[in-house]
C-alpha cells in the first residue's frame, strides 16, 4: 500500500488523482462484496421489524393487550377521506405480531427470502398509511425489501445452500 500510495505521489496532479480514485475504488470494491452487503441488508431490514414484533407478545401467540389496544384506539388508516379505524383490530395486531415476528427470521436466515421482503414492503406500506409523518424510514425499508427482493439473499443464506445441495440454479 505505501509503495502505491509512493507511485501515486511521483505523478502529474491529475495522474496522482486519477490513480488515488483507482486506488480508492478498488478498496471499496474489496470490502463491499456483494454477499456481504446482500447479508447486511437483510438484517438492516430484519431489525426493525424484530423489534417491534417482540413487543407484541407476552408468551407463544399470546399478543399483550397494548398491541391490541394500539390497533383498536391509536392506529388509522390516513386514507382520502379518512383517517380509517383498522378493520377487525385483533386480527390486524395478531397478523402484524406475527409478520414482525417470522419475516425477519426468515431473512436473517435467507430462508425464503424473496418472500419474506415481499411480507415486509407490504407491511411498510401498511405502516406508511398508518403513519405517513414516518415515510423518511419508511422509504429506506421499501428500498431495502425492494433491493432484498431483486438481488436475493446472496451466498451466505439458507437459501443459497438448498440450491446448491438440490443442484438448481442459485437463488
Amino acid at each position: 500500500m505505501s509503495s502505491t500510495l509512493e507511485s501515486i505521489a511521483g505523478k502529474g496532479p491529475i495522474s496522482s488523482l486519477t490513480s488515488l480514485a483507482a486506488l480508492a475504488e478498488g478498496i471499496v470494491r474489496g470490502v463491499a462484496q456483494p454477499d456481504m452487503v446482500q447479508a447486511i441488508l437483510r438484517i438492516a431490514l430484519a431489525v426493525p421489524f424484530w423489534r417491534s414484533g417482540i413487543l407484541k407478545w407476552d408468551g407463544f401467540l399470546q399478543l399483550n393487550e397494548t398491541a391490541v389496544d394500539l390497533f383498536t384506539q391509536e392506529f388509522m388508516l390516513h386514507l382520502p377521506g379518512g383517517p380509517y379505524p383498522y378493520p377487525a383490530p385483533a386480527a390486524m395486531a395478531f397478523l402484524s405480531g406475527c409478520g414482525e415476528i417470522l419475516f425477519p427470521i426468515l431473512l436473517v436466515l435467507g430462508l425464503a427470502t424473496r418472500f419474506a421482503a415481499l411480507g415486509l414492503l407490504l407491511m411498510t406500506i401498511v405502516v406508511e398509511l398508518t403513519v405517513p409523518d414516518g415515510w423518511p424510514i419508511h422509504i429506506t425499508w421499501a428500498a431495502m425489501a425492494l433491493a432484498t427482493m431483486r438481488y436475493g439473499p446472496g451466498r451466505l443464506s439458507l437459501d443459497y445452500l438448498i440450491a446448491r445441495i438440490a443442484g438448481t440454479t442459485n437463488p
